[in-house]
């Protein structure tokens, strides 16, 4: 059996990617504040094992504690391929540098980053001790390599994501196992996030003109689309473990 654990999951790429897995006959595990029972239903009407548990990622402690409990569970059952998306993320604090405030500063490289490392390290440990093959996929920013000001936390978290995907492959790829990790930069799209964005103010972020124009010429990417693209990148064994995949590269 294979199995998919997705960190924000009760909405936009989140939603998308655990919809789409489950009618590819792949079990789910979802992890967000709140569960979305869409995704319940979608999974009975499958017939397909799901479970949500509620985490917050800006905790370690919690973190630790959840996904061990989540890894528990599911290599119990003997899975074949576990696909791991560390696709939760936060945009705040969106302010320049000396405007900062130090709670938002932490919380954004608790999610964006600390969690996504904490989880992989438990899951590839987990994974070496049984032979099932762990397929990770974090989620990035077109932000991680291109500096914008008004988000220098979000920018740096996304890089460090970047170069832990690509260490952490070269690793596996010296250890010779069949483990798979990329990243994935999803583009604009139309989520919760842009909204965030949106509401922002000029003197915090330089850009927020051209934000408010994807919205209005609608140039905001659907999570469905951005979400089949890298699905059918994952599922069709052509990913290249250590690379840094842009949905405008898989979208033609």
């Amino acid at each position: 059996m294979r199995y998919a654990i997705i960190t924000g999951a009760s909405r936009g790429l989140g939603e998308a990617i655990a919809k789409r897995m489950l009618q590819e006959q792949i079990a789910v595990v979802s992890v967000s504040r709140t569960e979305n029972e869409e995704i319940r239903k979608l999974a009975v009407e499958k017939g397909l094992f799901y479970q949500h548990y509620s985490c917050n990622l800006s905790l370690e402690k919690e973190v630790q504690e959840v996904f061990m409990e989540i890894a528990h569970c599911i290599y119990q059952k003997n899975p074949h391929e576990i696909y791991l998306f560390n696709n939760a993320g936060v945009i705040e604090p969106i302010e320049t540098v000396g405007n900062l405030d130090q709670t938002p500063i932490i919380r954004n490289i608790q999610v964006n980053l600390i969690a996504p490392i904490l989880i992989t390290n438990i899951f590839l440990k987990k994974g070496g001790q049984t032979g099932t093959t762990v397929h990770a996929i974090n989620i990035t920013s077109g932000a991680a390599v291109r500096s914008i000001e008004g988000w220098s936390v979000y920018c740096s978290a996304k890089a460090g994501l970047n170069m832990f995907t690509q260490t952490a492959a070269l690793e596996q790829a010296e250890m010779k196992t069949n483990n798979k990790i990329i990243a994935y930069s999803p583009g604009i799209m139309d989520t919760k996030m842009q909204e965030t964005i949106r509401s922002s103010s000029k003197e915090a972020f330089k850009e927020l003109e051209k934000f408010l124009d994807y919205k209005e010429e609608n140039k905001l990417l659907k999570a469905e689309v951005v979400a089949n693209a890298l699905i059918d990148l994952v599922l069709n064994g052509s990913a290249e473990s250590g690379k840094v995949y842009h949905v405008s590269d898989l979208i033609k």
